[in-house]
């Protein structure tokens, strides 16, 4: 396939310190599990997805934590064209965090409808559970997101993560377009 034809893709990954960003987005991108855990500052990845027989040349941007306080960087948000927004199951703060973040990301976008995966981290750690998947669940379909549960230790669902981000970018660009889906088209006033 012509490297013209391979569909640019960037993808912005979110959510509290310590909740497996960099993990989930290192196993993905190299497979394997990151054990020790330093704070990222920002690092982009580039990885080429084949989704539904056609080539994607995703950019992943593995952001530093967020926190209420944190103000949603606007290169978080210009060009995006999918968000992963993750949470621990272990951690409770966490999770409501997400409904910060993606109001954050709504507020800055203008849309109320942005392409976006919730993603329960960390579910090799049932016994520290904070967050049942029902719960989840529940908060992607009220942010008409997708949704899946994630263990970048165990590598389970790490790929899924992406694909469903790919599948959220594609049911909201009109058909047939190669380049830039509509949600990148984040204008700062």
């Amino acid at each position: 396939m012509a490297a013209s034809t391979l569909r640019k893709r960037k993808i912005a990954v979110l959510g509290s310190r310590s909740v497996g960003k960099s993990s989930l987005v290192v196993q993905f991108i190299e497979n394997h599990f990151v054990e020790s855990y330093y704070p990222t500052i920002e690092s982009t990845f580039s990885k080429g997805v084949t989704y539904r027989g056609v080539e994607y040349d995703c950019d992943i941007i593995d952001t530093a934590g967020q926190d209420e306080y944190s103000i949603l960087n606007s290169k978080h948000a210009i060009g995006i064209h999918g968000y992963v927004l993750v949470y621990s199951v272990t951690s409770r703060r966490s999770f409501d965090m997400i409904k910060i973040v993606y109001d954050k990301i709504v507020d800055f976008c203008g849309k109320n409808d942005i392409p976006c995966v919730i993603v329960g981290a960390k579910i090799d750690l049932q016994a520290s559970r904070q967050v049942p998947p029902n719960e989840g669940e529940e908060l992607a379909k009220t942010n008409k997101a997708a949704w899946v549960e994630t263990s970048a230790k165990d590598n389970v669902n790490v790929g899924k993560v992406f694909e469903l981000c790919l599948a959220e970018i594609e049911k909201r660009s009109p058909h047939g377009q190669t380049d830039q889906p509509e949600a990148s088209k984040c204008l700062i006033m």
